[in-house]
């Protein structure tokens, strides 16, 4: 490659690749940039290797959105999740700005090391709805104002419930709750969607639990309304992590 034609390639990397965020092999190709010719960039130092196949600029200011819609362009559903969707729409309790980042998608996947490594994150793939459609799965999830434009956050209805599924493992019981009374205003349509197709009876049995002591929704209206699969007429019991018995009636 002439200099002139080299400084042309790495006019356009600078100019079309994204800043504050990783970009891989093919965006890199579609600039004329070879794997081999990567390379060299990271050995003079145009580029930094964050991990197989994936680069940034050097000495750029990368942030957690940049990273995520990155790895949202490759991991099917990845969202901002549970506590830390809730978090981002103002539902908050004691949290510190290096708590753990919790997202959740459709696919088995491993967090590659250099994302944990800058932002501690966790990921989970637990099919915790039935979706009668892509469409409504979709519509679950937004940008909440003030995030960076095409991040995907479960909204406050779905994220709580994400929450309650992770209670006892890796989510108190009583964070939970400090959380759940921290909702206002529900959409009552949205939450009996979503417990419709709610595939764990400990999530939908905690949320009406709380719902009901609460007020945060009419529980009894909710059910008339919504086919919410609640299990057995039996309570639900189970011995929490750190040895909390968790009973819970089916209605609330």
């Amino acid at each position: 490659m002439d200099t002139n034609t080299r400084h042309q390639v790495l006019k356009r990397m600078q100019t079309e690749l994204p800043r504050g965020a990783p970009f891989d092999l093919a965006m890199l190709e579609s600039l004329g940039v070879s794997p081999q010719l990567a390379a060299r960039y990271v050995t003079s130092g145009w580029l930094i290797r964050l991990g197989q196949g994936v680069y940034a600029f050097p000495n750029d200011d990368f942030d957690v959105s940049g990273a995520l819609r990155f790895l949202q362009q490759r991991v099917a559903g990845l969202h901002v999740a549970g506590r830390s969707a809730l978090s981002m729409q103002g539902v908050r309790h004691n949290l510190s700005p290096r708590d753990t980042l919790v997202l959740w998608g459709d696919v088995r996947f491993a967090l590659p090391p250099w994302f944990t490594l800058r932002f501690p994150a966790r990921y989970v793939s637990a099919k915790l709805f039935d979706w009668p459609d892509e469409s409504f799965a979709g519509s679950t999830l937004h940008t909440p104002p003030g995030a960076a434009a095409g991040l995907q956050v479960s909204v406050p209805e779905r994220a709580v419930l994400e929450l309650l599924y992770e209670v006892g493992t890796h989510q108190s019981l009583e964070e939970a709750r400090n959380l759940f009374d921290g909702l206002r205003s529900p959409r009552k349509q949205l939450l009996g969607q979503l417990l419709a197709c709610s595939t764990s009876v400990k999530t939908v049995r905690l949320f009406l639990t709380w719902a009901r002591e609460t007020g945060v929704v009419d529980v009894d209206d909710l059910l008339r309304q919504y086919p919410v699969r609640v299990g057995s007429n039996t309570r639900w019991m189970s011995r929490l992590d750190d040895g909390t018995l968790l009973s819970l009636k089916p209605h609330g």
